[in-house]
């Protein structure tokens, strides 16, 4: 385990030099892990602490976007931050669409929950333990869970979840993909929290518990005793993308407040999703 955690200390040292470029942004991701690690167990609170690497001191929030910043060294983790779907088919297909670009089939984000819950499952299981990098699983899977309830990351493969479709988000030209990574959290940090990210995850745990308190036990399940169900989580996010991302926008579109007041619901939804289950998750393979 000590020699994982120098790989992952190399690796971040490194990183510090490159920016991030895809997923929920830097906010989004930190949002997800600090609403799940709220929410652990003792015992899956416990393995997370001695999986994390010493300079992360025990918050899983501060390494959340480390699968972003390695992907100019782990080349092939490229493809497992999303899941594309063919032009305007608003339901996912596990067979259809997990898939890289050659054609590999499972090498999506989809597949990539499933293989890093299945190498976290092996936690404490001397025979195996040591065939795996276990930090950097629960890295990388605490990262693809972000990613999966991120709308655009199981959008369209023809604009690349919207990567190629630019629009201006009120006066300052973006891309539609890079809005819902980055500019929705970050406008509604500002106009409503004071740019304070803490205040903006206390909102969203308050909505936990009370807003949507009689829905959490129904995100947190999986049907047949499956320990993560990532198929669901994607075909959510396709149905939003095309119910509220896509939704009346084309290229050179401006987007103001009409959207992001109607669209930040959905993100709120999302984040708080995709923290309680990144939660129910590690809890279920630790537990």
């Amino acid at each position: 385990m000590e020699c994982y955690r120098m790989q992952v200390v190399v690796i971040v040292s490194l990183m510090l030099l490159f920016p991030n470029t895809q997923g929920w942004g830097e906010d989004g991701h930190a949002i997800v892990c600090k609403i799940a690690q709220s929410r652990l167990g003792d015992t899956a609170s416990e393995a997370v602490k001695k999986l994390l690497p010493e300079y992360a001191e025990n918050d899983l929030a501060s390494v959340c976007s480390w699968a972003d910043h390695v992907k100019f060294i782990f080349h092939w983790s490229s493809a497992l931050h999303f899941a594309d779907t063919p032009e305007n088919l608003c339901n996912f297909q596990y067979n259809r669409d997990c898939k890289d670009q050659n054609g590999e089939k499972g090498r999506c984000v989809v597949g990539a929950i499933n293989n890093y819950t299945n190498q976290l499952l092996s936690y404490g299981r001397n025979k195996v333990h040591s065939q795996y990098n276990l930090t950097q699983a629960l890295l990388f899977l605490s990262h693809f869970m972000g990613d999966i309830h991120q709308p655009l990351h199981v959008g369209f493969l023809g604009d690349k979840g919207g990567n190629t479709i630019d629009v201006h988000w009120y006066k300052q030209k973006q891309n539609l993909h890079h809005v819902w990574d980055d500019s929705i959290i970050e406008t509604a940090e500002e106009r409503f929290y004071g740019s304070e990210i803490g205040d903006f995850i206390n909102a969203i745990q308050e909505n936990i518990t009370k807003e949507w308190d009689s829905e959490v036990k129904g995100w947190e399940t999986c049907n047949s005793n499956q320990t993560t169900c990532p198929d669901l989580y994607a075909s959510e996010s396709i149905k939003a993308a095309c119910q509220w991302a896509y939704k009346g926008v084309t290229e050179g579109s401006v987007l103001g407040d009409d959207y992001f007041l109607s669209r930040l619901p959905t993100v709120n939804l999302r984040l708080a999703q995709g923290g309680v289950r990144l939660a129910a998750t590690l809890n279920r393979i630790f537990g």
